[in-house]
């Protein structure tokens, strides 16, 4: 067991999550730098494609940013036709965003990378480690 009341093992623990995310983020970061975009334009593609007609009020909610920091990198999405931000039918003042189709080709093609890699990852660590994985990093989210 860890023991992270020890420095070494929590230099450890930070060392591996360090280099997990790393070899997390390479390929995407790879694909994201080919169209002149960065992890947050990732995080956006990602957020709108498992929440369609996402508002752009519980965005900034999910990502955790604020208005002015989403501002240029939606537009951006939007300006490279991957995003596509239409007015609510209940609310004009509302506007729900989507992806285009070429936007639901380009976040695929970064998740399955990922996909590919945490697939590989749970495979080689088995059930149990996984749980305790998905437990943690439902705990780091955690106030």
């Amino acid at each position: 067991m860890l023991d992270l009341k020890n420095q070494t093992s929590q230099q450890a623990a930070m060392e591996a999550f360090f280099f997990g995310y790393q070899a997390f983020t390479a390929k995407a970061d790879a694909m994201l730098e080919r169209r002149g975009l960065s992890r947050v334009h990732q995080r956006i593609v990602f957020f709108i494609a498992r929440y369609p007609a996402l508002s752009v009020k519980q965005l900034l909610e999910l990502l955790g940013v604020s208005k002015q920091a989403l501002n240029m990198p939606l537009r951006q999405l939007q300006e490279m036709q991957l995003v596509d931000s239409v007015a609510s039918d209940a609310d004009k003042r509302k506007r729900l965003l989507h992806l285009t189709e070429e936007g639901q080709r380009f976040e695929q093609s970064l998740r399955r990378e990922q996909v590919k890699l945490l697939q590989h990852a749970f495979a080689e660590a088995g059930e149990e480690a996984v749980m305790g994985w998905l437990a943690v990093n439902k705990a780091l989210t955690l106030p």
